[in-house]
């Protein structure tokens, strides 16, 4: 089915404006991801997107996973809380020497603890590293409602904005076939 979207796309074109990383979190790690392992990359993406309707990319087949994490300027890093992965990130530098924040989000049963703020200090530190230009990314009404209030306060502005049609199941994903995980 098909349902109304609003995407709001932000950026940050001066790295001056890059936040004080700030890791207030006991237990917090972040780890570049070294080898690519698209099954890694689709936990991550189900763990994180299964409460927003992240529908995207579950139909790719491992080639397409693999395709798309083997470029060259893809980078994913993984944040840890003693161990536990809490979030993710992936970023993509573009063609035209800007980088995007492709994907970014926190597990749901972390939500509120502060490692939304702390994970995309890090993601936009790091997105900064492999452009030197600009750093940017899209949400819409589909994210959690944290995330463009934390995109912003992080230094990020908005500079486009769209209502799109997406095509939806209608129903969130599950991390496995009859899991009937809880959402949140």
């Amino acid at each position: 089915m098909k349902k109304e979207v609003h995407v709001w796309y932000v950026e940050m074109t001066d790295p001056e404006k890059i936040p004080e990383q700030r890791q207030s979190n006991p237990g917090y790690d972040l780890r570049k991801v070294d080898t690519v392992l698209p099954e890694l990359n689709r936990f991550l993406y189900v763990a994180v997107g299964s409460a927003w309707e992240w529908n995207m990319r579950l139909n790719w087949t491992y080639d397409d996973w693999l395709t798309f994490l083997d470029k060259q300027d893809t980078e994913t890093w993984v944040a840890y809380r003693n161990g536990t992965p809490v979030g993710y990130f992936e970023l993509e530098k573009q063609a035209d020497g800007s980088t995007e924040i492709s994907y970014f989000g926190v597990l749901p049963e972390f939500i509120g603890q502060g490692y939304g703020r702390s994970l995309l200090e890090d993601a936009i530190y790091h997105a900064w590293r492999l452009s030197g230009q600009r750093v940017w990314l899209h949400t819409c009404t589909l994210d959690a409602p944290q995330a463009l209030p934390n995109y912003l306060s992080r230094g990020l502005t908005v500079f486009k904005e769209e209502d799109i049609e997406e095509e939806v199941t209608g129903e969130l994903t599950q991390p496995w076939p009859k899991a009937n995980k809880p959402q949140p």
